[in-house]
């Protein structure tokens, strides 16, 4: 027996607090019988589940790696008739969503499965998964700024934790710097508002890294499904 949103979330239907939010309203079905009940408990194996009237089919699991572009949402679909990642997802026939977020005109590594388990723990901040950004900044940054970003930016949804910043480059025909930013949070554009915060607005930004993940053989707008090697290491990070 598991809990109704979990074996939902294992479907592929969406995840696990969606899934929630789908039986609070009465659209989930167990032997014909809405259940509105949180932490209701089934057995798929021999209970029959549906949603918005149809039944749901255990998927296997699948896992991939998307080099995303900027002028994509993170999102399965918009109602402002933008391009999604999943336009860029094309014949994968399981039902998949991202994992975590990045922003429109944010490009780089991003997640997209259909185990609602793993995505969990790879979004959950207790796991304490790196993320490296690349940000092309305005400005010649200063070790000041630096180590400012190191120990932490008050924002207005309070500090941020400590992370690691790195200039890699400053380009003074251009005016602009180069950072390599390491956060273990994911809060809403949160490397564009400590790098403003700091005095240095982001132009473009770009995810390099997840925990061990990077973009290597991963050309932009391209993706590749992650081994199961990958995927057993990101349980266990």
């Amino acid at each position: 027996m598991e809990r109704l949103q979990k074996i939902m979330a294992q479907a592929g239907i969406a995840s696990r607090r969606k899934c929630e939010e789908l039986i609070a309203a009465g659209r989930v079905k167990v032997n014909g019988q809405v259940i509105t009940e949180p932490g209701y408990k089934a057995d798929f194996t021999r209970d029959t589940i549906e949603v918005d009237g149809r039944e749901i089919a255990r998927e296997s699991h699948v896992y991939y790696l998307l080099n995303k572009p900027a002028g994509y949402i993170t999102s399965v679909t918009d109602p402002q008739g933008r391009k999604t990642v999943l336009d860029i997802m094309q014949g994968i026939e399981e039902r998949i969503y991202p994992v975590g977020r990045l922003d429109y005109d944010t490009s780089g590594l991003l997640l997209l499965t259909n185990d609602g388990e793993l995505a969990n723990h790879i979004a959950h901040p207790r796991h304490e998964m790196d993320k490296v950004y690349e940000a092309v900044v305005k400005g010649m940054i200063e070790e000041k700024a630096l180590q400012t970003l190191r120990q932490g930016v008050l924002l207005e949804d309070g500090m941020t934790s400590p992370a690691e910043a790195l200039c890699m480059n400053r380009n003074k025909s251009e005016g602009t710097s180069v950072i390599h930013l390491t956060i273990h949070e994911g809060r809403n554009r949160q490397v564009r508002r400590m790098c403003e915060a700091v005095g240095f607005p982001v132009i473009r930004l770009r995810r390099l890294r997840l925990a061990f993940l990077t973009l290597k053989g991963v050309a932009e707008g391209e993706y590749r499904a992650l081994t199961p090697e990958e995927v057993e290491r990101l349980r266990r990070v």
